[in-house]
């Protein structure tokens, strides 16, 4: 019997974007979010919020995401809004990275259109306008801890 080949990592969605993370992290992002919106969501299972600090930068970090997913074998399906740099989403199926510049980030509050996923880590600054709308506690038993991806 032969064994079928698998085209893409079967790494669960919570583990690729700890490594994506962990790799933003490496390059200055800003204020990284990532919630488990599985359940929520008909479209992935795992969501990146971050901020950049210029627009070259959101561009550079998009870039690298897209480097990662060729060196860790990542599906990737589409890449929007690069060339403005204002918002760019970088689709990898189960994880989807937002990189954003601080007054398109306040305006959207995906933050807040996800308040009711799991927060699995959550690097902003407890004073930051953008983290009061999207904020929330973890529930009891949820493994949500903040500046850490949690794996239950």
């Amino acid at each position: 019997m032969t064994e079928t080949l698998r085209r893409f990592s079967q790494l669960p969605a919570v583990d690729k974007a700890a490594r994506i993370a962990s790799w933003l992290d490496e390059r200055k992002a800003l204020d990284l979010v990532i919630l488990d919106v599985s359940g929520k969501s008909s479209f992935t299972d795992v969501v990146i919020i971050v901020g950049a600090a210029s627009v070259r930068q959101g561009q550079s970090l998009a870039d690298g995401i897209l480097e990662l997913c060729r060196q860790e074998n990542f599906e990737f399906l589409h890449l929007e809004g690069q060339a403005a740099g204002q918002w760019i989403l970088v689709d990898l199926n189960d994880v989807v990275a937002h990189i954003f510049q601080r007054p398109a980030r306040e305006l959207y509050n995906l933050e807040g259109l996800w308040r009711d996923a799991v927060v699995l880590r959550d690097s902003r600054p407890i004073s930051s306008p953008a983290s009061a709308p999207g904020r929330t506690q973890p529930k009891d038993g949820d493994h949500a801890h903040s500046d850490s991806v949690a794996y239950s």
